[in-house]
């Protein structure tokens, strides 16, 4: 049972706690031992990089105390197993930091605490170990193999300094310099551009002061959020259309990078950058050839998969 501590005895868990801890928002599910979901929520981004300083640790154990006492209203103080997907635990040192701030910070079994990376568990939402591929857009992007072995392999997914190309970073920052580069064309042209227009409505300001502070001072997650401005601009803006649809061939293009690697499958489009407009599912497959079967799937509730499965994967 849970110990004043708030660390958990030897006892056999009684939940299964499930995380998709992304760049953005870290979503949970709580699963009972038929496999039932019986609650799920979120909590704030909760992220591998920030174990790399004072602030970032801070902030995870912000996020856990905050998912700890939204869990307790359903667990009623009965331990918990956990299973959770983390973006940028890129090694096992990051991992053991990672889960000894769990154990610190919630009522979890010792030795019951499976972490992996977030794309683990999203392609486990979509496929069998085998299957297909996943290409993931949020706010970065990714394409996703376990083979059948549960090796797991990738294309993309480098972060926004090296790629993550066709995310709804990606999207923000390439609108955003296009409208730069225009303005230095043609001080005052955003006036003509409707995808401008609501850009610089969303920051709150047409200088570059404004745009340079958002780009340079906000988090990659509420960045990410702004090719929302981008895809409400498809139809009535030219280059918003041509961003869009270059955001889908690139996104096709880590997917034909595992077509090459280990053959022919179906495709899955994961992720909810593809909300921002249908422009990008569209070229995506038109980019692909012909044969691919591709589907696409906007939320894969990744979250409730790992709460399924964390009292089993011991």
């Amino acid at each position: 049972m849970v110990r004043n501590d708030g660390h958990a005895s030897t006892s056999a868990p009684v939940w299964g706690l499930g995380l998709d801890a992304g760049g953005t928002q870290t979503r949970w599910a709580l699963a009972d031992r038929s496999g039932n979901v019986v609650a799920e929520g979120q909590v704030a981004a909760m992220s591998g990089l920030q174990l790399h300083h004072a602030a970032g640790i801070d902030s995870l154990r912000a996020s856990m105390q905050a998912l700890r006492a939204a869990v307790a209203a359903h667990t009623h103080g009965l331990p918990l197993a956990m299973y959770g997907g983390f973006t940028g635990l890129a090694d096992v040192t990051s991992a053991q930091a990672m889960q000894a701030l769990i154990l610190a910070e919630m009522p979890i079994v010792a030795g019951w605490v499976t972490l992996t990376h977030d794309m683990d568990i999203a392609y486990r939402a979509v496929f069998a170990p085998g299957q297909g591929y996943l290409v993931y857009a949020g706010t970065g992007s990714i394409a996703s193999f376990v083979d059948a072995h549960g090796e797991f392999h990738r294309a993309g997914g480098r972060g926004p300094a090296l790629g993550d190309e066709g995310g709804g970073y990606w999207i923000a920052k390439e609108a955003l310099a296009h409208i730069w580069r225009m303005e230095d064309q043609q001080p005052g042209a955003w006036k003509q551009s409707p995808m401008a227009q609501r850009i610089f409505q969303a920051l709150g300001g047409n200088d570059w002061a404004s745009s340079r502070h958002f780009m340079y001072a906000s988090d990659r997650g509420a960045i990410g959020a702004l090719a929302l401005q981008v895809g409400a601009s498809a139809g009535d803006d030219p280059v918003a259309d041509r961003l869009l649809q270059r955001a889908g061939v690139e996104l096709a293009q880590l997917a034909q990078h595992l077509l090459h690697r280990f053959g022919p499958r179906s495709v899955v489009l994961g992720g909810r950058a593809q909300c921002v407009s249908p422009l990008i599912e569209s070229s995506m497959r038109q980019a692909l050839p012909p044969d691919v079967i591709v589907r696409a799937v906007a939320d894969l509730q990744a979250h409730c998969v790992a709460a399924r499965g964390a009292l089993i994967r011991q």
